[in-house]
């Protein structure tokens, strides 16, 4: 249980940093000069979307894995850590095949989402986020709900609970510093390698999982 802990917290702490879920917010907050009040409604809100839709995803495949589990546990306790490690892998590859196209995308980004969010009413806005982000759910902890099976369904609920509440509190508290220009994370790095850490990240989980016991 303590080793689903980490890895939930550890997975859900990098994936709420990652720019595209909070910089549009902030963005658009700025552009139709919202309260804090509104803008941290709308974080709620295409957080709690994007979270969701994880979620059940998640919950599907920590079935698959409990099913699996009921009738090879010993084949499950080897496999849900080499999944993990797996997919670390090819994030990590895929960072380093991509790098060479990384450019600066974020400032085009924002100054189309700014000039474009005055011609849009608020609530569109928020129903575009959501959507977007209801429909790209994280890939990365969903892998993390086959290993959290290995210990049933409180493993699964753990990774769950864990996931909703640190990407919502992660986005909320970057919005409320942007907005009070207090905010100097420097995303740049993590926009750019998302993959990289995440891959590395799953890696250092995954081999954590297959030879440590918490």
């Amino acid at each position: 249980m303590y080793q689903i802990l980490i890895g939930s917290l550890t997975l859900s702490l990098i994936h709420a940093l990652i720019p595209n879920h909070w910089i549009p917010l902030l963005a658009v907050s700025k552009a139709e000069k919202w309260t804090v009040k509104q803008a941290l409604t709308a974080t709620f809100i295409t957080g709690f979307s994007h979270t969701l839709s994880t979620v059940i995803i998640g919950i599907i495949v920590g079935f698959v894995g409990l099913k699996l589990t009921e009738g090879y546990a010993n084949i499950t306790k080897i496999a849900a850590p080499a999944i993990i490690f797996i997919i670390g892998v090819i994030y990590f590859i895929l960072d380093l095949r991509s790098s060479h196209h990384h450019h600066h995308h974020h400032h085009y980004a924002s100054s189309t989402m700014e000039d474009s969010a005055g011609r849009k009413s608020g609530i569109a806005i928020i129903i575009s986020l959501s959507l977007a982000m209801f429909f790209t759910p994280c890939i990365e902890i969903e892998a993390y709900y086959f290993q959290a099976s290995i210990i049933g369904w409180p493993g699964i609920f753990l990774v769950s609970i864990v996931y909703m509440i640190v990407t919502i509190f992660v986005m909320f508290s970057l919005v409320f510093l942007g907005l009070k220009g207090i905010n100097r994370f420097n995303s740049h790095y993590l926009e750019h390698h998302e993959k990289q850490i995440t891959g590395i990240v799953m890696m250092i989980l995954g081999l954590l999982a297959f030879f440590v016991d918490f």
